[in-house]
């Protein structure tokens, strides 16, 4: 089940996040931030945080406007999957909610902005999803194993 996130989730995200985080190949934020300035991230003003709720949390996403303005009719979403629950179809779940959840709030398309291109799990999950690679920017990750790799930047209509 899929259910918006409340303040008692802020445990269970962070035990998501932490190892995504500091393992580092995946997203960008430091890998030594703090639970403080995670969860402040992912629960920024303008997010809505939703978790997947299976007896435990075994994932988490946020949905944002992309830009503000004239910019605000396409969605951004970030995803997480709890490491022990990877290769369930947890985030094809995800994803599939957050599209129709960004449907239903009137957003025109969805774009990712920094896919990793050395996650390959994440863009093969992400072109399933109907999303496409619309421009790479060279170098722009600094991966802890491969050094500086690509950041892809996906988009769908919804």
């Amino acid at each position: 089940m899929i259910r918006p996130a409340s303040e008692a989730d802020h445990d269970a995200t962070w035990e998501i996040l932490e190892p995504i985080i500091r393992v580092g190949e995946t997203y960008p934020l430091p890998r030594n931030i703090d639970r403080a300035g995670a969860l402040a991230f992912w629960f920024a003003q303008g997010h809505d945080v939703f978790v997947a709720d299976a007896d435990q949390i075994v994932g988490t996403y946020y949905l944002r406007a992309n830009q503000p303005g004239a910019g605000s009719h396409v969605a951004n979403c970030g995803y997480a999957t709890a490491m022990s629950a990877r290769g369930r179809g947890i985030g094809r779940m995800m994803c599939e909610h957050s599209l129709d959840r960004a449907r239903a709030l009137g957003f025109r398309a969805m774009q990712f902005n920094f896919v990793v291109s050395t996650n390959e799990g994440a863009v093969r999950l992400w072109e399933r999803c109907g999303f496409a690679v619309v421009g790479r920017v060279p170098g722009a990750f600094d991966h802890p194993v491969h050094g500086y790799v690509d950041a892809l930047i996906m988009v769908r209509p919804l």
